[in-house]
C-alpha cells in the first residue's frame, strides 16, 4: 500500500523553489535566553531559514553555529546577508537589507556577488527584483502580510496603527485595544484573512497544515490579542512590520540591532551552511534551533526525527522549538532521556514577541541521553 501523502516527508510535498520566508518570524531573543546557558564555546545547530536567527546565535559567543536547510532559496537569503554583513557599515547593510529607504540596492548587489557561493549568486542574480525591494520582504509570507495591510487600511487608517504602536502602558494599551482597535471589521476581517483556506494559498504552503486539526484563525487572534496588549507593541520588530511593511529603530529583531552588528561581524566565519535535513548534519551538538520544524512531521516522523537528534546531542544539551498549531513535544519513549524546562519554557513564551506560537519549548538532554563521550559546555 502507496504510504499516505501526509506522511510522506515535507520535502516529497512541498515546494522549496522559491522564498518562503523573507524574514524569520521567531523571536530571537527568547532563542538566545534559551541557548545561553549552553552555547559559549559550544557548537550550535540551527535551522537557518532566512538567516535572522542563526546570525543572532553568534551573539552568543558560540565556536560555531551549522545553519541548515532543506531550501536553496532560503540558505541564498541567508548567503546574502553573511555577505552584506562582511562588506557594508552599518547604514548600507540596513539600507541593502530593505530595513531602511535605499536606492542604490543593486548597484549594492554588484558589489557583493563576487562574494557569495555559486547556487546563491545564480539564485540572486535571476531576481534583481528582489534585491531591488529588499531581502528582508522577499518572501512568500512578507508577500502575504503585503496583502493583509492592503485590506487592514480600510480598517484602521494609519493614525490609528500608529496610535497602536506607540509607547503605553499595559492598561493603556488594553483599553485601546478595547475601545479603538477590536472592532467587528477586524474580527471579520481576521477570521478571512488567517483561516486555513487563505493562510494556505497566500502565506504558508497547504502541505504545512496537514497536521492541523481545528480551527486556525480563532487561535491566531487569541493569541494576537497578547501581542497587541500585553507586550509592549513600540519596541516589538515583528508586529511593527506586519503593521507597517518595515521594522523601526527601536524596533528591531536581533541580529539588525546595533549593540549585536559588529559582533556578529567578527564572528562570521564560525557559521557554516548546510543543505538537508536538520538530523542529517554531522557531528555533536551542544543546542539547536529548530523553529517549528516538527509542526509539519506526522507523529512517526517526528519521533524519526527527535531520536535523530538526541543521537548527535551532547550530554546537556538543549533542544529549542516553537509549536504554532500542532502540538510536539518530547516523544513518550524519549523521556527518560530529556528533561522539558517547563517553567523556563513559561517565563519564556510569556515575552515571546513572535506572539502567534502557541507554545514554546527547551528540552534538556540528561547526562545518560546525550551522545556519550562529548564533553558538555
Amino acid at each position: 500500500m502507496p504510504e499516505p501523502r501526509c506522511d510522506r516527508p515535507i520535502e516529497e510535498r512541498a515546494s522549496f523553489d522559491s522564498i518562503r520566508y523573507g524574514s524569520v518570524w521567531e523571536d530571537a531573543d527568547v532563542l538566545c535566553d534559551a541557548l545561553a546557558p549552553v552555547a559559549e564555546g559550544g557548537r550550535l545547530l540551527s535551522v537557518a531559514s532566512a538567516g535572522d536567527n542563526a546570525l543572532a546565535l553568534l551573539t552568543l559567543d558560540p565556536a560555531e553555529v551549522v545553519a541548515v536547510d532543506l531550501s536553496l532559496a532560503q540558505l541564498a537569503c541567508l548567503e546574502l546577508r553573511v555577505a552584506a554583513f562582511r562588506e557594508l557599515d552599518d547604514a548600507k547593510l540596513l539600507g541593502f537589507l530593505g530595513v531602511t529607504e535605499a536606492s542604490d540596492r543593486l548597484s549594492r548587489y554588484r558589489s557583493l556577488r563576487d562574494n557569495l557561493p555559486d547556487f546563491a549568486r545564480t539564485f540572486w542574480d535571476h531576481r534583481p527584483e528582489l534585491v531591488e525591494s529588499g531581502v528582508v520582504h522577499a518572501g512568500r509570507f512578507e508577500a502575504y502580510f503585503h496583502t493583509f495591510r492592503s485590506v487592514l487600511r480600510w480598517i484602521h487608517p494609519r493614525h490609528r496603527v500608529e496610535a497602536l504602536l506607540s509607547a503605553r502602558s499595559g492598561e493603556e494599551r488594553e483599553t485601546f485595544y478595547r475601545g479603538e482597535w477590536d472592532s467587528w471589521r477586524w474580527r471579520l476581517m481576521f477570521r478571512v484573512f488567517f483561516s486555513r483556506a487563505v493562510m494556505g494559498r497566500l502565506g504558508r504552503d497547504p502541505e504545512f497544515f496537514h497536521h492541523v486539526d481545528g480551527p486556525v484563525a480563532s487561535r491566531v487572534r487569541d493569541r494576537s490579542r497578547r501581542g497587541f496588549t500585553t507586550l509592549p507593541t513600540h519596541t516589538n520588530p515583528y508586529l511593527t512590520c506586519i503593521l507597517t511593511g518595515r521594522y523601526r529603530a527601536e524596533a528591531l529583531p536581533r541580529y539588525l540591532r546595533p549593540e549585536h552588528r559588529q559582533r556578529i561581524r567578527e564572528r562570521l566565519d564560525r557559521l557554516r551552511i548546510h543543505h538537508g535535513r536538520v538530523e542529517e548534519v554531522g557531528g555533536r551538538f551542544d543546542g539547536f534551533n529548530l523553529s517549528d520544524i516538527f509542526e509539519y512531521m506526522s507523529p512517526a516522523q517526528h519521533e524519526r526525527c527527535y531520536g535523530a537528534l538526541l543521537d548527535c546531542a551532547a550530554p546537556g544539551a538543549r533542544l529549542i522549538y516553537w509549536n504554532m498549531m500542532v502540538p510536539r513535544g518530547v516523544p513518550a519513549h524519549l523521556a527518560d532521556q530529556v528533561c522539558s524546562l517547563d517553567e523556563l519554557a513559561r517565563v519564556l513564551h510569556e515575552r515571546d514577541r513572535a506572539f502567534f506560537y502557541q507554545s514554546f519549548h527547551v528540552d534538556e538532554v540528561t547526562d545518560e541521553g546525550g551522545a556519550q563521550g562529548v564533553n558538555h559546555v
